[in-house]
């Protein structure tokens, strides 16, 4: 679920943002690593990233011959989060439909639970959509529900993963 990864970058920083003391380095090149960091928002490999974590090592400068840019290649630590094939995880039911149900579970905002992946339960329309058991557990938009992961498909466009899931196990279902 959660990952804690090294990652080697290239960080640019403009010449002109430089202190000629050479006292702010760190500085200019954390707040430029940090706005790469954010403008990223997953991998196929890695998952969604969480947080930089530490910046490990800055080496030495090269200059950009046809830009001016320095180029500092750094190495830095972070938490990313990725879900696997047959990993249990929680996810909040955000949208209610005759065919199942979708699901956010942290940053992966596309998970899907299939009428048929949820034995016992039954569709119920009366005010807002629902599925619900004979012992009354409900699933509803904002229920929490521990799930299977079917399969997890990346989407490159969108730089984001999609996931199937199931209640077919134990202990899985709305808590």
């Amino acid at each position: 679920m959660f990952i804690k990864v090294k990652l080697p970058s290239n960080v640019m920083i403009p010449a002109e943002a430089m202190d000629p003391n050479g006292l702010m380095i760190q500085r200019a090149v954390l707040i430029r690593l940090l706005d790469a960091f954010a403008s990223k928002k997953a991998t196929k490999d890695l998952g969604y990233f969480i947080a930089l974590k530490n910046l490990e090592e800055i080496g030495e400068g090269r200059i950009r011959e046809t830009t001016g840019e320095i180029i500092f290649p750094v190495v830095f630590s972070g938490i990313t989060f990725k879900m696997f094939k047959g990993e249990i995880v929680h996810g909040v039911v955000r949208q209610v439909h005759k065919s199942g149900v979708f699901l956010r579970c942290g940053p992966c905002e596309n998970v899907y639970l299939s009428q048929y992946k949820m034995p016992g339960y039954d569709y119920i329309v009366e005010g807002n959509p629902l599925f619900m058991n004979q012992n009354m557990s409900r699933i509803q938009i904002g229920s929490t529900v521990r799930f299977i992961v079917l399969d997890i498909q990346w989407k490159e466009a969108e730089k984001e993963f999609i996931a199937l899931a199931s209640l077919e196990g134990n202990n899985l279902g709305p808590f």
